[in-house]
């Protein structure tokens, strides 16, 4: 048994709680750009293209997180993709955000009345004018808050990352455990960075949901 302090513990995890930062990021950048284009596409009206977009939101909802990073994790190679824990995970969080921001934005659009997109017709506007210069800026406002507390589910997400090897919080967690054999202080530090990281962006939300219900007012 290695013998640390508690501070060495918290230091390591805060090191290993860096790369549970940038797979966040890659996973809410990436989804969020796939995103938006499932969200054209499906308003779009093009044949055919709503039931897919459906579909494919529905596949990524209606299944575990674990499950994706699996079928990543081992999937990947069958399409001669070099597969490491990098690429499976950031494939797999990237695509799972992307499908629940897609719903979070269609739903954020729908709240747009009908009229808006009247009026862009009445303009002449294209679809793609209408969407840019109507709809869009006005869903934005509604948007933010769901998007931003959508973070939080996230970043406690990357921690089934683990289970393929990826080593950023939880992994380096289980580690230290099996070094130190100390549990509950290990654990207990990562509970408090996760909070550290997620709490702030869940007041982030609440602020903005409460600026933008003060503005329509």
């Amino acid at each position: 048994m290695v013998d640390f302090t508690v501070w060495d513990i918290f230091r390591n995890l805060l090191l290993a709680a860096r790369w549970t930062v940038v797979l966040s990021l890659i996973a809410f950048i990436g989804g969020g750009l796939v995103a938006l284009l499932l969200l054209v596409a499906r308003l779009s009206k093009a044949r055919g293209m709503g039931r897919l977009v459906g579909g494919y939101v529905q596949l990524f909802q209606g299944t575990p997180l674990l499950m994706q990073l699996f079928l990543a994790y081992f999937g990947l190679a069958l399409f001669g993709v070099k597969t490491s824990a990098w690429v499976a995970a950031s494939v797999a969080l990237t695509l799972y955000t992307s499908a629940y921001l897609t719903e979070i934005w269609r739903g954020c659009v729908a709240a747009i009345p009908q009229g808006q997109w009247e009026a862009g017709q009445s303009l002449a506007l294209s679809f793609r004018e209408q969407l840019q210069h109507v709809v869009l800026p006005q869903a934005v406002k509604i948007a933010l808050p769901p998007t931003v507390g959508f973070l939080v589910q996230v970043v406690k997400g990357t921690a089934l990352a683990s289970v393929i090897g990826f080593i950023e919080l939880t992994k380096a967690g289980t580690m230290i455990t099996n070094a130190t054999f100390k549990p509950f202080v290990v654990y207990s530090c990562i509970a408090l960075l996760y909070f550290a990281l997620c709490f702030p962006i869940s007041l982030y939300a609440k602020v903005l949901e409460r600026k933008i219900n003060a503005s329509r007012r």
